[in-house]
């Protein structure tokens, strides 16, 4: 068989951390083990009812069959407007702040393309979604790490950031609701962040997956939502938290006129759309009824609060998560991330993600997903108190 060499952008590509965890947990359950995998981040209900049924219906209408425009039905960018103005009173022009994702993995990948060439900055959270790095390695681009520590709320601290690298850097990805850290960013962080990009010429890239989620009364804020915020960046929204719509592979990046408009120009080059009756549907869940969102950020909230309280229990001093389907949790001593998790999925069947897979900060924690029912997450609190190592 003929041999044929990779593209340098592939050889740049990270490695695939998480595939480890997958085989370790397979292999786990190959021996029989009841595992409760903590460590994933895919939602565990189903997509609403209404969503589904106005797919159902929108499958058979012959306009959907043909092509759709390039760049997305006008009803969906409108809808897209119209949610926008209702959830956070950002008014948006549909044909020219807003482009349609094919999921928003797709666009934090694409960003980098349309903005980086080889050896420019970008500056990345550390801890952070390791797609951004993905997206980055592909362009030929280099990182400079933001440090994401507890004692400044998981919240980057520009002030630490080498003026000769923040002047040299293009582009800069956030992500609040944050996954793992489950921080949320406040108003006063978002001003500083547009001072900080208009001084330095950064376009800013918000990852706001977990837009729905906050707990304890606080409501998520749009980085659109701060004054300036649309002359330096963009806002990546996915549907896939928001409305339990992860394998439906779509969301859409609002903001600054002329990025929507490259993103819309690679994409003019990668696919024709997607399928006109999930654009339908998607339109349906953002303006139709919301009891649904309520509701689910209500079950992750009431997770929340027994996971934490059995683990306090057993000795784990945790903290809560403000926001997002994730928490957390610093690693005992003796142990670092990966250690720790192999104890975890060979002692108590209990899966976790290392914190080390999202960056060199994140090496003291694992993130543990809020993704499994009340009675599995207490089940695995005992499980780990078992071990007796709190």
């Amino acid at each position: 068989m003929e041999r044929f060499e990779q593209a340098d952008a592939l050889k740049r590509l990270p490695e695939q951390f998480f595939a480890k965890l997958v085989r370790k947990v397979g292999r786990a359950v190959e021996a029989g083990h009841d595992v409760i995998n903590l460590g994933q981040g895919s939602p565990d209900q189903p997509t609403p009812p209404h969503i589904v049924k106005e797919l159902q219906e929108a499958a058979s209408n012959p306009k959907y069959h043909k092509y759709p425009p390039f760049h997305g039905f006008s009803f969906l960018k409108e809808a897209v407007s119209q949610f926008y103005d209702r959830e956070y009173g950002v008014r948006l022009d549909p044909e020219k702040e807003v482009a349609v994702l094919f999921g928003g993995k797709t666009g934090l990948v694409e960003i980098s393309q349309c903005y980086l060439n080889p050896g420019d900055v970008a500056l990345v959270p550390d801890p952070g979604y390791p797609d951004y790095w993905s997206g980055i390695a592909m362009a030929g681009g280099r990182m400079y790490m933001m440090p994401l520590l507890k004692e400044n709320g998981f919240l980057p601290d520009y002030g630490q950031i080498d003026p000769e690298s923040a002047d040299r850097a293009k582009l800069m990805f956030l992500n609040y609701p944050n996954n793992p850290t489950g921080a949320l960013a406040h108003a006063a962080f978002f001003e500083e962040t547009v001072r900080f990009a208009k001084r330095h010429h950064v376009l800013v890239v918000h990852d706001f997956a977990y837009s729905a989620i906050g707990f304890d009364g606080q409501k998520p804020r749009s980085f659109l939502q701060t004054p300036g915020a649309k002359d330096v960046g963009v806002e990546i929204y996915t549907m896939s938290k928001t409305y339990n719509m992860a394998g439906w592979r779509i969301a859409f990046a609002v903001g600054h006129e002329e990025v929507i408009r490259s993103v819309n120009l690679i994409q003019d080059h990668f696919y024709c759309s997607l399928f006109g009756g999930i654009q339908q549907a998607a339109a349906k869940a953002l303006l139709g009824p919301q009891d649904c969102v309520r509701e689910l950020v209500g079950m992750y909230e009431r997770r929340r609060n027994l996971f934490i309280r059995h683990l306090r229990e057993i000795g784990w001093k945790v903290e809560a998560p403000q926001g997002s389907f994730f928490c957390w949790f610093p690693v005992p001593e003796g142990y670092d991330s990966e250690t720790f998790s192999d104890l975890l999925i060979e002692k108590a069947h209990v899966a976790v993600a290392p914190g080390v897979g999202f960056g060199r900060q994140g090496d003291r924690y694992v993130r543990v997903g809020l993704l499994t029912p009340e009675e599995r997450l207490q089940e695995a609190a005992y499980r780990i108190g078992r071990l007796g190592i709190f």
